[in-house]
């Protein structure tokens, strides 16, 4: 078995090789226009009609949010509009689906709803609210792209609807969230919910706005000031959260090889007799500076942002280019005093925007690292540096094991972990809760007597006796250990053990976020695999060929 990196999906982009958006900026609002190139396909056998949009769309919309944060501080609103005439967005291409395997579809899924979250997050979290401009047709994830945004205008030409027609005419569902948004974001009635999401043609006018579907319904010849005006009092309204200029986001340095990835931070390397990936994290070579304007002055290579943006690469690289490799080994090693002063470095100038923004960048990699269809393992070894912000990955794992002691002839000290105040409030999960509250769901006091732990440096006996890690094997059975766990799960059914480690990452309280991906993307991912959507005579399948679905009508 071996990957094919001559068809690798790459998800780094820039501005100018996008082929499917016009981003502008005028003072401190940003407009960003659909204008997919239809013939411009991620791969062969369809076309991009309509504003129809697939993989490569949605990679270079992901580039577009993520460098207006980083790259466009002073942006306090953004319009959210298309360059098509009547045409707003039909959602992801039919006949792309049609084509994909069954993984691209949930991995696709997947991403596009990472990336609508990550709208949410720029408008709750970065000031950066997303004003949404429909004029035109609004069908299935062009409407679900519609409702990432925190206010939808709605032009009152007699024509445009918006529509989440994915059940009656492809027998699956809203993929991207839309279901759950329009509850629990949106507060849609049930009876009114049940009813848009079985009707082909969707609803218009005055409806819409009567039922929420959309905040504001404008006549044509007011549309365009309409929005400018909401915008422009959008971003007066996030003045204060504003800086001047922001840093450019440079390409990643990668180097890919058949068996591994290196980048400057990260090393992986791939056995794939065991399906397993063993990832190693580099500490910071060097003091991270305390200055805030050194900080400013390193740009991208500031230690945690760098390490934010190689992980974030990585985690879609194995994703969608190493489907087989089942487990991620996730290990560490450098300076561990060196990771807690950046974590102090963050923690003490949280309020500084660049700062901010790394934070939040790490809180929404460490959230693909849960939803990752992966099992993931750390080991903590001598030399390790899982303190601070690296402790989260620990945190996140399904196992942890930490060698209690030393190798036999090696004088390199304990395995050590650290706590820092950021492990407490700065990462919660898309269930609300740190992965420390989640981890101990049952006895909240003891996260709170966890916080007088911040700033000792634990062995593997005290990190196990604060439910820290799993198992603390010595150096006599520390490989042996290592081994069978890994065989094991080489040896489990793959969907049983994606079914387990979801069910189980995710206790305590459901939010809109944790909805999306462990309830209806689980339901999304199992009716994609049923003949009624992809059989031979399925709707998915039958879509635009002139033919009627042919259903199994067992409902179980």
């Amino acid at each position: 078995m071996t990957s094919n990196y001559s068809q690798q999906t790459d998800f780094q982009t820039s501005p100018e090789r996008y082929q499917h958006w016009n981003v502008t900026y005028k003072d401190n609002v940003a407009t960003i226009e659909m204008d997919v190139d239809e013939h411009a396909t991620f791969t062969s056998g369809y076309q991009l009609k309509s504003n129809s949009y697939d993989l490569g769309v949605d990679i270079e919309l992901y580039d577009i949010v993520q460098r207006m944060r980083f790259e466009h501080p002073e942006i306090g609103a953004v319009i959210l509009g298309s360059a098509k005439e009547k045409i707003f967005c039909a959602g992801a291409n039919i006949k792309m689906l049609g084509l994909s395997s069954h993984a691209h579809k949930v991995n696709f899924c997947k991403f596009t709803n990472e990336t609508r979250n990550g709208i949410e997050d720029a408008t709750e979290f970065s000031a950066q609210t997303y004003i949404c401009a429909i004029g035109g047709a609004c069908a299935g994830g062009g409407y679900e792209l519609a409702l990432a945004c925190d206010h939808l205008i709605l032009v009152d030409d007699g024509a445009t609807a918006v529509s989440l027609p994915e059940l009656p005419l492809l027998a699956v569902l809203p993929g991207t969230g839309g279901l759950t948004r329009l509850t629990d974001k949106r507060m849609v009635r049930r009876d009114h919910a049940d009813f848009f999401c079985t009707i082909e043609e969707g609803i218009k006018g005055k409806r819409a706005q009567e039922w929420n579907l959309v905040d504001e319904l404008v006549a044509t010849s007011k549309f365009e000031q309409t929005v400018k005006e909401r915008a422009e009092a959008a971003a007066l309204k996030n003045g204060h959260y504003r800086a001047k200029k922001g840093i450019k986001l440079t390409p990643l340095k990668r180097l890919f090889k058949e068996n591994e990835v290196n980048y400057e931070n990260i090393n992986v390397v791939i056995d794939r007799e065991l399906a397993v990936a063993t990832i190693t994290i580099h500490a910071p070579a060097e003091t991270v500076p305390s200055d805030v304007e050194m900080i400013y002055q390193q740009g991208v290579d500031f230690w945690l942002l760098a390490l934010a943006r190689e992980l974030d690469d990585l985690v879609l690289h194995l994703r969608f280019n190493e489907p087989e490799i089942g487990t991620w080994l996730f290990k560490s090693l450098g300076n561990a005093k060196l990771v807690i002063a950046a974590d102090e470095i963050l923690s003490t100038n949280k309020n500084d925007w660049l700062l901010r923004e790394t934070a939040l960048y790490l809180k929404r990699v460490f959230k693909r690292i849960d939803l990752s269809a992966r099992t993931i393992l750390s080991a903590i070894e001598p030399g390790s540096c899982f303190v601070g912000t690296l402790l989260e990955i620990v945190l996140a794992c399904d196992q942890s094991i930490m060698l209690d002691g030393q190798f036999e002839g090696e004088n390199t000290g304990e395995a050590k972990i650290e706590l820092s105040h950021l492990n407490f409030t700065a990462y919660p999960m898309v269930n609300g809760l740190s992965r420390l509250q989640s981890r101990f769901l049952g006895a909240p006091e003891f996260v709170d007597n966890l916080k007088q732990q911040i700033g000792k440096s634990l062995n593997a006996k005290e990190a196990e006796a604060l439910g820290l890690v799993t198992f603390i094997p010595d150096d006599i059975d520390w490989h042996d250990e290592l081994r069978v766990t890994l065989e094991a799960r080489a040896s489990f059914s793959p969907d049983a053990l994606s079914g387990m480690e979801a069910n189980l990452r995710f206790g305590g309280p459901e939010t809109m976020e944790s909805k999306i991906f462990s309830r209806l993307s689980a339901w999304q991912n199992w009716i994609f695999q049923r003949p009624n959507a992809v059989g031979e005579k399925g709707a998915l399948v039958a879509y635009g060929s002139g033919k009627r679905a042919s259903f199994n009508k067992h409902r179980i």
